[in-house]
C-alpha cells in the first residue's frame, strides 16, 4: 500500500506511521508536513532513512504542491495535518481556517483530479460541542464551540460534500482525547507530567470537572488502519477509548505516578468555549473489528515513563516556549 500521509511529524501521525512500518510488509509512505512548532523531525527518527519512507517538507495549502504530490499516485490520502490546540485557536483563529479548511479543500481537489482510490480525514470530538449525558453518535449534529473545532467541522463538512456531489472515496475519523509518546507538551497530560517533573505549577481550567473519553494513540492507529482498509466510503466513524475521566482524575493520577505534591495545582480562570464533557458512541466502528486494547491507567503510567526518559525530547520544546 503507497500512503501520503499529511502532518505526519506531528503527535498522531508520526505515531501512525511508526504503527503501519511495524505492523505491515509493502508499505511506503510520503510524509508531507510543514514542520510548524508542533511538528517535530524528531518523532520520527527511528524511520528515517528507510527505502519506504519519503519525508516532503511543505504546506497542505500549497495547491502546486499538493497537486505534484498526489499526482504521483497513492492507494490513499490520509489528512493528519491540522492546527490543533483550542488555546491557540482562541488568540489567533486565522491559521485554524487556513490550514483545516483550505488546506483539506486543496487535498480534496487532487485527490478528485487524480482519482485517489481512498481519503481519510482525521478529525476530532470536538466537532460534536459538549454533552451533558449518553454519547454522541455519527450522525449527531455538529455544534463545535471554539475557532478549532469549527475548523475541524468545516473540513469535515467539505469532505462529506466532495463525496456528495462527486462521488469520491473518503472517510472521516472523530476520536476523543490522544494520549501518549511524542504529544506536544501544551495539551493536558504532556504539560501537566512536563510541569510537575520541573516543580512548575499545573494551571487547571476551572473547577477541575470536565469531562474527556482518553484514547490511548496507538489505539487510535489501530482504528485508522481498520477504516483506511474496511471503512465504507462516504462515512464517519467515531473513535472512543471509553475511558471518561475528569481532567482533575487526571492532574491527581499524573501527580501520584510521579510522587509530587498536590500543592502544585492551581486552579486558573476556565477557558473561553470550554466544553464540559465529550463522550463517542462507537459501535459502528466496533462493528468494523475494532475495541480499545489499552487500559488508562495503564497507560498513564507508561506515558509518565516515557516523559520521564526522554527528557532531551522535550525540553528544548519547552524552553522554546512551550
Amino acid at each position: 500500500m503507497k500512503l501520503l500521509v499529511t502532518g505526519g511529524c506531528g503527535f498522531i501521525g508520526s505515531n501512525f506511521i511508526r504503527f503501519m512500518f511495524a505492523g505491515h510488509e509493502g508499505v511506503s509512505i510520503t510524509n508531507l508536513d510543514k514542520l510548524t512548532y508542533a511538528g517535530n523531525p524528531d518523532n520520527l527518527r527511528d524511520v528515517e532513512g528507510g527505502r519506504d519512507y519519503t519525508f516532503e517538507k511543505g504546506d497542505i495549502c500549497d495547491a502546486e504542491l499538493v497537486g505534484r504530490l498526489v499526482a504521483e499516485g497513492f492507494d490513499a490520502v490520509v489528512n493528519f495535518a491540522a492546527e490543533s490546540h483550542v488555546d491557540r485557536s482562541i488568540t489567533g483563529p486565522a491559521e485554524f481556517i487556513q490550514t483545516d479548511v483550505f488546506g483539506t479543500f486543496n487535498l480534496l481537489e487532487a485527490c478528485r483530479r487524480e482519482g485517489t482510490a481512498r481519503y481519510v480525514q482525521i478529525s476530532t470530538d470536538e466537532v460534536y460541542g459538549s454533552i451533558e449525558d449518553g454519547s454522541f453518535t455519527e450522525s449527531s449534529p455538529l455544534k463545535p464551540n471554539s475557532p478549532y473545532s469549527a475548523s475541524k467541522a468545516g473540513g469535515d463538512l467539505l469532505v462529506r460534500a466532495y463525496h456528495k456531489t462527486y462521488g469520491m472515496p473518503v472517510i472521516v475519523t472523530r476520536s476523543s482525547n490522544n494520549f501518549g509518546p511524542y504529544q506536544y507538551p501544551e495539551k493536558l497530560i504532556p504539560l501537566f507530567i512536563t510541569n510537575a517533573m520541573e516543580d512548575r505549577r499545573l494551571p487547571l481550567y476551572g473547577d477541575g470537572m470536565n469531562v474527556r473519553d482518553w484514547l490511548f494513540v496507538t489505539d487510535n492507529c489501530a482504528a485508522i488502519d481498520l477504516v483506511l482498509r474496511e471503512g465504507i466510503p462516504g462515512e464517519v466513524y467515531n473513535i472512543g477509548g471509553g475511558q471518561e475521566r475528569t481532567n482533575s482524575e487526571i492532574t491527581h493520577g499524573i501527580l501520584a505516578a510521579l510522587g509530587k505534591p498536590e500543592s502544585l495545582i492551581e486552579h486558573v480562570p476556565d477557558r473561553l468555549g470550554h466544553d464540559r464533557r465529550y463522550s463517542l458512541d462507537f459501535r459502528k466502528l466496533a462493528a468494523l473489528g475494532y475495541r480499545p486494547r489499552t487500559d488508562f491507567e495503564n497507560m498513564l503510567a507508561e506515558t509518565v515513563r516515557w516523559y520521564v526518559d526522554n527528557r532531551s525530547w522535550w525540553e528544548p520544546l519547552k524552553a522554546a516556549g512551550a
